[in-house]
Parts: structure tokens; sequence; C-alpha cells
């Protein structure tokens, strides 16, 4: 006869694996140094806000609907999206390795189970029950890591919505500058042409020196050529803009017609003091933090492979025996086994995995801490070029209108013969060149705070993505 494994034996074994466990698992939450403080001055007294909906604080309808179309049809957000839903079923997977397995069982058969004995049917149903004792807390491990999966696949799913509305935002500046350089380069072109017309009279009634009107022409022309790569500029913008929303490009032209872009500092971001406060909100770092998690119950996992599993196992089921007419009702259970194992020899292979996976662990830990080096160092270039181009933007404003203004004296003492035609070029060229920096400058400050906004999360809400996870 078997004799009974005694309780004490299995509940020594039990805290030995715990034991174990718990101190071979590597940390889930590992430091990453930020700055304390930023190095660089922050825009609007550094105050906190939410972010989450910056696009519509700036008052640009047609940006809205543009970038809410785009995320849309964007394949990236779409995958990102699936991984979402495939993380959620392997957390499904991995709680239920924790609850017991329940069968129900249909049996049925007729014969002669032993020679002169009468035929006999037999009908059983059954209840079977399976479970694995999570004795070192691995599948609680795994469990975990599954959650944590899932938060990290959210905040994925969030940083690609963010790169494509950047994206959008970007084109969609890019095109109200290239058009705004284009009605520029039209002027210019323009006033080019009527030089060359008003030269080339003077040439022919002996004024001036055929060079000159030599000069003009040349002038026009390559007026006339930078009017036509603009117009290309403009059209490039245009068709992406129609790649990236999916919209019919003859809409998306008459809304863009219709609709006037402001600018994007219009809506201001407001950054946390603290880099670690701001940081902690990038969807990025989030999901790099997650990867760790789910790296060290990957450990957990490996080690458990080489510690002692319990597992347990039962049945109830309902019989009916027919014998010559006769029925013979019955109840029949069963407890167990009650089993314990231990692998003893596989050739190193468990010893192996728990190598892969504390190697693992290590790459993912270093992965975690550059992104926050790397999520700080964007955060703060973003407001380095803000501050700059914030303060050239005077400077900018400054030679435009001097410029403009030479350019219409020049062009006053040119019609009156005062001011030969290689001043009024060098008038115009200074002219076109500051105007178009100052547009310039706009688009630059625009694309900043648009890279700032990403570099700050895009309104990403850790707290609201882990509990939508628990539910």
């Amino acid at each position: 006869m078997k004799r009974p494994i005694p309780r004490a034996l299995i509940a020594t074994a039990a805290v030995l694996a715990l034991s174990a466990c718990s101190s071979w698992m590597p940390p889930t939450q590992v430091s990453a140094e930020a700055p304390p403080q930023w190095h660089v001055p922050l825009p609007h007294q550094g105050s906190v806000e939410s972010m989450t909906q910056w696009w519509q604080q700036q008052g640009d309808p047609l940006l809205v609907e543009l970038i809410a179309t785009a995320q849309g049809v964007s394949p990236t957000v779409s995958a990102s999206l699936a991984r979402v839903e495939s993380a959620r079923a392997q957390q499904a997977v991995a709680f239920g390795a924790l609850l017991p397995n329940l069968g129900v069982q249909l049996l049925g058969n007729r014969g002669v189970s032993q020679p002169g004995l009468p035929v006999t049917t037999a009908q059983q149903v059954g209840l079977q029950a399976a479970w694995e004792v999570d004795l070192v807390g691995a599948n609680r491990a795994v469990n975990n890591a599954a959650s944590a999966n899932v938060e990290g696949t959210q905040a994925q799913w969030h940083d690609a919505r963010v790169a494509v509305a950047a994206e959008v935002a970007n084109l969609y500046y890019g095109q109200a500058h290239c058009i705004k350089q284009l009605a520029l380069t039209q002027r210019d072109a323009t006033s080019r042409q009527e030089t060359a017309r008003l030269t080339e009279i003077n040439a022919n009634a002996g004024f001036l020196a055929p060079s000159m009107a030599a000069m003009a022409r040349a002038s026009a022309a390559d007026g006339h050529s930078r009017l036509t790569l603009q117009t290309a500029q403009c059209a490039l913008t245009t068709k992406a803009l129609v790649a990236l929303t999916g919209t019919a490009e003859p809409e998306l032209r008459q809304k863009l017609a219709l609709a006037q872009a402001r600018p994007a500092q219009g809506a201001s971001i407001s950054i946390a003091s603290v880099p670690a406060q701001t940081i902690s909100q990038r969807p990025d770092v989030f999901s790099a933090e997650r990867d760790v998690m789910v790296a060290s119950a990957q450990v957990g996992a490996a080690v458990a492979q080489r510690l002692p599993r319990l597992s347990l196992s039962g049945s109830i089921a309902g019989t009916r025996l027919t014998t010559n007419g006769v029925d013979t009702d019955g109840t029949t259970w069963s407890f167990g086994p009650l089993a314990i194992s231990l692998p003893l020899f596989d050739g190193g292979q468990r010893a192996a995995a728990v190598q892969s996976a504390e190697a693992n662990y290590r790459a993912v830990v270093s992965t975690y801490r550059a992104r926050v080096r790397n999520a700080v160092r964007e955060v703060e270039e973003a407001l380095i070029n803000l501050d700059s181009s914030q303060a050239r933007a005077v400077d900018a404003r400054v030679a435009r209108d001097g410029y403009a203004e030479t350019l219409t004296a020049t062009q006053t003492r040119f019609s009156q013969g005062l001011a030969s035609l290689v001043e009024l070029e060098d008038a115009r060229r200074n002219a076109l060149a500051s105007e178009s920096a100052l547009f310039a400058l706009d688009l630059e400050r625009n694309q900043i705070w648009v890279a700032l906004y990403r570099a700050l999360g895009g309104g990403f809400e850790p707290h609201a993505v882990t509990q939508t996870a628990a539910n």
C-alpha cells in the first residue's frame, strides 16, 4: 500500500520554493537617473497642465479633422491596436493558468466484462478537475507580466497616434508655409518681370546699355524658375497630406483653400519643473518600464522550471449499470493524485533558459535607462530650439521691415534714373531673403512646438492606462 505524502514535507517544499523564487527573480522596477531639474528655460513658468486637448485648443478645426482622419486610416495605429488586443488575449490566458481546469466527460459502453456474466450497459456522466498549484509563484508572475504587457501595448498605441498627429501637423504647417512662400515668390516674379520690361524699353531707346537689359531678363527668368519650383513643392506637400489622411485630393485642396493655419504656439504647452515628472508622461518610457516587468517575470518563469511543481486532480461521476433489464445507479469519485515533481537532469536546458532570460532582462533594463536619457535630451533640445526661435523672431522682423523699406526706396530711385539695376537687384534679393527667412522661422517655431508636444508624451496619462488594464 502506498504511504501518503506527509503534509509537513509539502509545506517545507513550498516554503523553500517560494523563498528561492523571490531571491532569484530580479526587481520589476529599476532606477533610471533623471536630472533633478531642467537646464534650459521653461516656457510659461513651467506650470503643469494636460496636453490631451492640445490640438483642439489651437482653434484650427481643419487640423483637428485631418489628424483624426489620419489616425483612423494609419496602418501603424491599426497595428498598435491589434497588439493591444493580442496582449489582452495573452493576459486572459495567463490568468486562466491560476485557476483549476474543469471538464465534463460522457461515457457509454455495452459488453461482457467477464465470461459467464450477462451483457451490461454502462453509462457515466462525470466532472473532472485538474489544478497545478502555483507553488513558486511563477504563474502569478506571468500573470503580472501579462498585465504589464497590456499596459505597455496601450502606451505604444498612444505613441503611434501621437506620431501620426505630429506628422500631419508638420505637413499641415509646411503646406501653410508653402502657400505663403508661393505668394511671396509670385510677387517677386511679377516685380522682376516688370523691371525687365521697363529695362528693355530704356535699352531700346538708348538710355541703358544692352547688358543691363540682359541682366534684367536673366533676373526675370530666375524669378519665374523660383516660382515654378515653389509651385511644385506645394503640390508635393498636398499629395503627402492626401496619402497620409486618405482624403480625396480635390476635397483636401478645397478645405486647405478655405482654411487659414494658425500658429502652433497659440496653444501653449506647460512643463513640470522636475524632469522625472515630465518624463513619466511619455508613452515610450512607460512602455519600456513595463518591458522590465515582463523581462523580470520571464526570469522567474525560467527559474520556476527548475523548482518543484505541485499538481492536483480529481473527479466525480454518476454511473448507471443496466444488466438483464435491472438498473443500478451509483456515484464514483476520486481525489488525486497529488503529485510533486522535481527535474533532475535535462542536459543543461533549463539552466541555459535561465541565463538567456537574465541576459534579456539586463538588455531591457539598459534600454529603459537609455530611453529615459534620450527623453530628457529630446525635451531639452526642443526647449533650447524654442527659446532660440523666439529670440530670433524679433531680429527677423526688424530685418524684414528694413529690407522692405530699402527695396521700396530703391525702386523709386530706379524709376527716376537715380539707381542702377545692380542696386535694385541687390535690394530685391535682400528683401526677398529676409521675408522668406521670417516665413521659415514661423514654420520652424511651429515644428518645434510639435516636437515639444511629442517629446512630452502628447497628453499620455499613465494612471488612466493602468486603470484600463486592471479592468
